[in-house]
């Protein structure tokens, strides 16, 4: 079936390609794909879902991930691409509530999100239907995601494989711990990361704990307690930050002095404990030069890595838009082919943009922060 097939009367062409052309030249100081917008298309308001969790306890996550989104759209979209925002509330059944109503609108072309593993799961079975429509995650991180199983789904980030090899190796060589201690929150993202680094811990001589705690738990302090005197590091790969800096409080309140080491979930200002280090799938973009202009537009304020990713995945969207209204028709179907097709040689990510054929973002990395004083991020290692 075709997707939102118009031929536009030829004023209203005019006008559009006028008011794309305007946009675009806002964008000369970037060159090469990465500054495409969807200029030549002569499609008639084409609309980008996104989704994301904006209530609960990761709105932090979804209200960043839509800020840069928005971004994307302002900057990129010429003023002729809509946003059609809703909330997932990182809930797999809201996930496919919400990817049911998405995919339903014939106006929608492509979809950006969701933010975690378990809703992609949910919702692909949703987007793989008759009219199937491609989504691109910038925080999805799940192995699984792209095991072939899902031809529709893109991320720009890197998956977790390439997380706990990263963590692994700086905490037995930099930090050179001996006794670590793993203490997951019970949710399939966190236990399968715990086990990936404390399988690769043991496999370097380091000796490792495990422990638990319940995902909504608000008071860590038995478990804290339990953290032997000696250890090196705890490592926390747990969803909330703001949970997280709770432990790290109330350990070190214990006189405990192990090093804190968090996932990327961790990289939030809800988890600013001076000393410990977060792993991110993101570099902090403020770090590279030639974004300065590029975050002065924004004119928002930063809470963690979670919102630029999105921004680069807005911007293959758009890319992906631009190339199937070329000839003032476009289908999903084209979209997806055009994804597939995606160069981005310059992004606000300091890499260029590819992706393999089952949709990972080619050579993506993790990069390592230790935190300072009122959670200052100092960047110490990345992933090649």
């Amino acid at each position: 079936m075709r997707e939102h097939i118009r031929n536009l009367r030829p004023a209203v062409a005019a006008a559009l390609v006028v008011a794309l052309v305007c946009a675009s030249a806002t964008l000369a100081e970037a060159r090469g794909p990465a500054a495409a917008t969807i200029a030549e298309a002569a499609c008639e308001s084409p609309s980008i879902g996104f989704m994301g969790p904006l209530t609960g306890s990761a709105a932090f996550i979804g209200k960043e991930q839509l800020g840069f989104a928005r971004y994307a759209i302002r900057r990129l979209g010429g003023g002729q691409v809509r946003l059609f925002e809703a909330d997932t509330q990182l809930d797999p059944r809201q996930a496919a509530r919400v990817a049911s109503r998405l995919h339903a609108d014939r106006k929608i072309l492509a979809v950006i999100g969701p933010a975690a593993s378990r809703e992609v799961l949910a919702v692909a079975p949703i987007f793989k239907r008759g009219n199937r429509l491609a989504f691109i995650s910038g925080s999805a991180l799940s192995v699984r995601l792209t095991n072939g199983s899902i031809p529709n789904f893109f991320r720009v980030v890197p998956n977790e494989s390439v997380q706990s090899p990263t963590v692994a190796r700086y905490v037995r060589t930099v930090l050179k711990a001996k006794l670590v201690v793993l203490v997951d929150d019970g949710t399939a993202y966190s236990t399968r990361l715990a086990d990936g680094v404390g399988a690769r811990l043991r496999a370097g001589g380091v000796k490792v704990r495990r422990a638990a705690v319940e995902e909504s738990a608000t008071d860590f302090s038995a478990t804290s307690s339990s953290v032997p005197a000696g250890t090196d590091v705890v490592f926390l790969p747990w969803r909330a930050a703001a949970r997280a800096q709770i432990f790290a409080a109330q350990l070190q309140a214990q006189g405990n002095r192990a090093i804190i080491f968090g996932s990327d979930s961790l990289d939030s200002e809800d988890f600013t404990s001076a000393g410990a280090y977060v792993s991110s799938f993101a570099p902090d973009i403020r770090g590279i030069e030639s974004n300065a202009e590029f975050i002065r537009g924004y004119r928002g304020r930063f809470v963690s890595n979670f919102g630029p990713p999105v921004y680069v995945a807005v911007q293959a969207a758009l890319l992906a838009i631009r190339r199937a209204c070329a000839d003032g028709n476009a289908t999903r179907a084209e979209v997806q082919r055009s994804l597939k097709q995606t160069l981005l040689r310059k992004t606000v990510l300091g890499r260029e943009l590819r992706f393999t054929a089952r949709g990972d973002a080619r050579g993506s990395t993790f990069s390592i922060f230790k935190l300072g004083t009122g959670g200052k991020k100092t960047l110490v290692a990345w992933s090649r």
